[in-house]
This record gives C-alpha cells, structure tokens and sequence, in this order.
C-alpha cells in the first residue's frame, strides 16, 4: 500500500476518459472497485449508451436507475463496499431534471415522445452534455439526512477527443442560452466539475498514438479558461511484463543473445531439443527470434514512459490479463490500483 491512502483525498468525481481501445471502461470500473473498498459506497456511471459496464459485470442492461453490481473486495480490517451502477441517457436526464426542479414529469415524458429531445440535443449538442455531466454532478452532491449517497463516483467518460467539449459545457450552452435554468443548470454542473471535487483521469497503453492522444488531451484540458480542470493520474493499461533484466533486454532487442547459451539453459533445466547447426536446439534460436520481439515491445514502451513522464502527473501501470476480463479480473486490477495509491 502507498505511504498515504490515496492520491486523490478529497477527490469524489473521478472522470475516466481514453482513447478507443485502451480499456477505459475496464479500468473505470477497476477504479470503482478500488475506492469502493473499506465500506464506501461507489457509483460507476457510463454515458455513451454501450453497455460496457453491464457487459463487464455480466448483468442485463442497466436502465436509468442505480443498481447494485458488485461488492468490492474488503481488506484486512474493514468489509468491502458496494459499487452501483448507472447507463445515462440525455432523454431520462432531462425527465429526471425536469421532475426535480419543475414538477414536470409527465410533460417531459411527452416532449420524448414527441422527439423533441432529439432534435434539440441534435441542434445544441452541448444541451446533451451539460444533461448527462449535470446528472454526475447530482449524483456527486446529493445527500440524504446529512450524508453523501456516494462517496465517490466514477463517471466513464467519452474518448480523450472529446473529453474537453464535454466537460467544458458552461462555454458549450452559451450561445443556446446565456440566462435562464438551462444556463444556471449548466453553471451549478461546472462549479462541480472545475472544484477540487473532480479530477481527470486519462486512460492509455503503451502505444505511441494513444500516447500522444494522451498528452494531447491533458494539454487541452490545461489550456481551458478559468484555470482548466483538475487533473488526475494516468493509468496505463494492459502493460506486459519485461521477460529480461536490463542487460540482455538490450542484447535481445539487438538480436545478439547467445543462442548457445540459451540452449545450456535448457538443457540445465532438463529441456532439451533438436540440434541445430552449430550445436545450439531448435528451441533455443526460436526463444531467441522470440525475446527479440518482446525486448523490442519492452524498448519502445520504455520510450512511452518516459513521454508520460512530462506530463508530470501519478502514473499508474495494470498488468495485462491474456484470459479476458471477468470480475476476478476486475478485482486483480482494482487491488492494483489500491497498491499504487490511486484509491
């Protein structure tokens, strides 16, 4: 365990975006899991419409409601907590807003039936936005008898490309509207999400793209008025294990790694194959041609840390798991994070 809890004391919107394949949806709900632990209770929110977090847990598609998922893996002194899940939708949100300030239910039931929703959202796509982030935001704030719902919650996000329009929606409704609910609504979401309540999180592999997709993105976020957001870490996801100390990972790479030597390996180890010219097994120049592969992926994922490393932010690696994710998976992962001090 990190000397401190938690890189992110205080934090309790946690905003996990990502380019495309780089697993952001595996590794928000390994972050739900993580700070689920020690009792807490978690909301993992998604608001693309894909599903991936009831894929994940295997359970049937979640509706617009919070329902229980998971129960995170306690510690030595305290039970796991419980993670609640939740598919966003900018139609229910605006149901739900419009119920909760307005006493509109029905009427906004009507409005989607009509299609107006659409339309609008398809007009002013920062209407979409600012309905689906302000639902994080009520989510993040509400209380019950005094009490926080949630004592965190995961927003799994859009892709890094569009991370910077999404949250930034105060910018985004102000040419649809400069005062009124809407724009006071949209006011109330950004206090949130420009607090120290939230943090960003970038997801990415080893990769150069989703690398520089990566940096592109926390340069943007950065850039924004106001002082920007509030940047989280970033969590690298799928890295593999280095199969050589140092030395040879170089001489792998190089394609210079002593095929003989590797075949007195073996053999030391009581595997032993057919010679080959030169004395040295089958097996041994197969190794070979094979670690010069993984030491050449093991080079230049170096070389990607160190890129990640000028972006001055936490940096966290996840194993890669070749069996698939499943919820021992997840909870693989989670105990990860937890290791590095990210929850």
């Amino acid at each position: 365990m990190s000397a401190r809890d938690t890189d992110w004391e205080g934090v309790r919107l946690h905003v996990v975006t990502g380019k495309g394949g780089t697993g952001k949806t595996t590794v928000a709900a390994a972050l739900a899991l993580a700070l689920a632990g020690r009792g807490r209770k978690v909301l993992l929110m998604e608001v693309e419409g894909r599903q991936g977090i009831a894929q994940l847990f295997d359970c049937p598609p979640l509706p617009y409601d919070e329902r229980r998922v998971a129960v995170a893996p306690g510690t030595t002194h305290h039970a796991g907590g419980d993670v609640y899940a939740l598919a966003a939708d900018p139609e229910s949100a605006l149901i739900e807003y419009l119920e909760m300030f307005y006493n509109l239910r029905h009427a906004a039931r009507a409005l989607t039936r009509f299609g107006i929703v659409d339309f609008a959202t398809t007009i002013a796509p920062g209407l979409r936005d600012v309905l689906l982030t302000g639902k994080a935001a009520e989510a993040t704030r509400r209380k019950v008898n005094g009490e926080f719902t949630y004592d965190a919650v995961v927003m799994d996000a859009p892709p890094t490309g569009r991370i910077s329009r999404f949250l930034n929606v105060s910018s985004e409704v102000s040419g649809l509207a400069r005062v009124g609910p809407i724009r006071s609504h949209a006011d109330t979401v950004q206090r949130v999400i420009r607090s120290p309540l939230t943090a960003v999180h970038f997801v990415t592999v080893l990769e150069e793209m989703p690398v520089q997709e990566t940096l592109d993105g926390i340069a943007e976020l950065r850039g924004l008025p106001s002082g920007g957001l509030q940047l989280g870490g970033i969590m690298v996801n799928m890295v593999r294990p280095v199969p050589l100390p140092g030395d040879d990972l170089g001489k792998a790479a190089g394609g210079s790694l002593d095929a003989g030597e590797l075949s007195l390996a073996l053999k030391a180890a009581g595997i032993d194959d057919e010679a080959v010219p030169g004395g040295r097994s089958a097996l041994a120049v197969s190794l070979a041609t094979e670690l010069a592969g993984y030491a050449r992926e093991a080079l230049a994922a170096d070389g990607q840390r160190r890129r990640l490393a000028g972006a001055a932010r936490p940096v966290y690696e996840l194993p890669r798991i070749p069996d698939g994710i499943d919820l021992a998976a997840l909870y693989r992962l989670a105990e990860s994070l937890r290791e590095q001090g990210a929850a």
